[in-house]
């Protein structure tokens, strides 16, 4: 079990401890790949979250755009924010940095305590690309997940219903990208 292992539930990457649960989409990446990635010529730079609790809380407002979305602390570099407004395509590793980079790109500040609601209505400003992992129905980060690719998160996920892929922490991963039709 990977829980026997308290440091797999901590991304290779990760400078400090203080989050409730790991960056899931981040515990793919190995140090080799992330090497491999800037062999290729990737460039990755950093933000600084910290993933609460709620993250993962069902909307439990029948209509979900009253859901009142959890804050979470983050800190986006300026030099994360610059290479990001001069880069060719954004990928984000997971809802929470992706929410991070959106906020600073939102509310132009570069830290602080995020409340950004992503829902289908959301205009996205930075991130075109999104590692993610599977995750629960009745979530907001389902609704991040629809405003970024619209109603296709669906068949993704019907899909691998079937194939019976991995949710949640430990689970599978899908690269997102919100240009595809």
């Amino acid at each position: 079990s990977p829980l026997a292992n308290p440091d797999r539930y901590q991304t290779v990457y990760a400078r400090h401890s203080g989050s409730a649960a790991a960056p899931t989409a981040g515990l793919h990446f190995t140090e080799r790949l992330i090497q491999e990635l800037s062999d290729a010529g990737i460039q990755m730079v950093t933000v600084d979250l910290t993933v609460g609790l709620d993250t993962f809380a069902p909307i439990t407002a029948i209509d979900p755009l009253e859901h009142k979305i959890h804050t979470e602390a983050y800190s986006v570099p300026e030099t994360t924010l610059e290479s990001c407004r001069q880069a060719r395509r954004v990928v984000a590793v997971g809802t929470t940095a992706s929410r991070a980079l959106e906020s600073a790109a939102s509310s132009g500040q570069i830290r602080g305590r995020s409340n950004l609601f992503i829902t289908p209505s959301y205009d996205w400003k930075l991130v075109d690309l999104m590692v993610t992992n599977f995750h629960m129905p009745k979530t907001s980060l389902l609704l991040m997940i629809e405003s970024f690719i619209g109603a296709r998160w669906r068949s993704l996920y019907n899909q691998a219903i079937s194939r019976q892929y991995r949710f949640l922490s430990f689970g599978d991963a899908m690269l997102l990208d919100r240009h595809a039709d």
